[in-house]
């Protein structure tokens, strides 16, 4: 699902979206609710009708700005309390706030409200300054609550948040509510969050707290624990990940739906994802290159006369390098049209590769996401 967080996949017109072979496209509550406000939105239709996408939409809670947005917020037993990012005023967000400015924005999925601790990986503390802001916030630390303790609280208060959006749900008729599994890095309380949220019955489940600090070699751990301790009948949704040894790995582990900022934000800072690797496209390397960003591509980048664009071929990767170097907006728009095309490309592969099960040649296709295929191949 492309990531349109303030009701706009950034620079690209939803039919564009479409183009791409997405169906669904994500929204945040806590962005929506700063600006424009979901009395605005309901009064002028609801999110379909606000942002123009006639597909399904899917609207993150808030929970994760909880975490990532740690500096200025603080949480409690009873929800976070932030300062807006556009006036500095308090907003406070509670199970039965962020369920009920979902039921005004009118998605087709609703995200409970959860509490998402911080990861405990001293490299993704020095990495990740979100990281370093949650463990300041939650004094996890030498004199504060030790690791275990934050997990226990984060737990504890996602189930009974979870049962406090389901009572406040509003519109459980038209709006499918999903429970989040938490648990950090600690299998142990995984599978103690995985039971207690499963038992609350849902259209669908998925898996928080992922990819907030974590190696790739620990995502891929605690998502093959997790997945398949979720109902098999039910749709299983792994947020915010990620790159494409992540999204195999997840889908090998029984993972179905999948969101990440990767495609479009990589795209709007000139790093284009293809299938044999990333490419860079300021670098001077490029200045002249006449090919497309990845020949073969069927996207509106790389083919637009597939799309029904009046141009006379590709638009080059000298092209696209000098409109980020000029500064012009349509580079981050052509770019981003290729990295979501790309990964739709990926998961198309993925279903067909899953039907035929030819995954020695889904490797070769996709050397990118060969990491993820360790269940399925030998290491090379």
């Amino acid at each position: 699902m492309p990531v349109g967080t303030r009701g706009t996949v950034k620079g690209l017109l939803p039919d564009l979206v479409a183009q791409t072979g997405s169906q669904v496209v994500l929204n945040n509550t806590y962005h929506l609710l700063l600006r424009p406000g979901p009395d605005t939105v309901q009064k002028l239709g609801g999110v379909h009708r606000f942002m123009g996408w006639p597909g399904p939409i899917l609207t993150d809670s808030g929970g994760y700005q909880a975490f990532s947005m740690a500096d200025i917020n603080a949480v409690d037993d009873d929800g976070v309390t932030f300062r807006s990012i556009i006036d500095g005023r308090e907003v406070r967000l509670t199970p039965e706030s962020a369920t009920r400015v979902q039921n005004q924005l009118g998605a087709d999925i609703i995200m409970a409200f959860d509490d998402c601790p911080p990861s405990q990986t001293v490299q993704a503390e020095e990495a990740d300054p979100r990281l370093a802001r949650a463990l300041k916030r939650d004094a996890i630390g030498r004199r504060g609550m030790d690791h275990a303790e934050r997990l226990r609280i984060a737990n504890e208060r996602t189930v009974r948040w979870l049962e406090r959006c389901k009572a406040a749900h509003g519109r459980a008729d038209e709006q499918a509510l999903f429970g989040i599994v938490q648990g950090g890095t600690d299998l142990d309380q995984r599978s103690w969050s995985a039971e207690r949220i499963t038992n609350i019955e849902l259209p669908g489940y998925a898996i928080g707290g992922v990819a907030v600090g974590e190696p790739a070699e620990e995502i891929a751990r605690i998502v093959s624990h997790t997945a398949p301790l979720l109902p098999e009948h039910k749709p299983r949704y792994l947020m915010g990940v990620g790159y494409e040894r992540d999204l195999v790995a997840a889908v090998l582990a029984g993972v179905d739906m999948f969101d990440c900022v990767l495609p479009t934000r990589n795209g709007r800072n000139a790093n284009a994802f293809t299938a044999g690797g990333p490419i860079r496209l300021r670098n001077a390397a490029y200045t002249e290159d006449p090919s497309p960003i990845e020949p073969g591509c069927d996207c509106p980048a790389c083919d637009p006369a597939r799309h029904g664009w009046q141009a006379p071929g590709p638009f080059s990767r000298a092209y696209i390098r000098h409109l980020f170097m000029s500064g012009e907006m349509l580079g981050p728009i052509l770019l981003s049209l290729h990295n979501v095309r790309l990964f739709q490309r990926l998961m198309t592969d993925i279903r067909r590769t899953i039907q035929e099960d030819d995954w020695e040649g889904f490797a070769a296709r996709w050397p990118q996401a060969r990491p993820g295929l360790g269940q399925v191949l030998p290491a090379v």
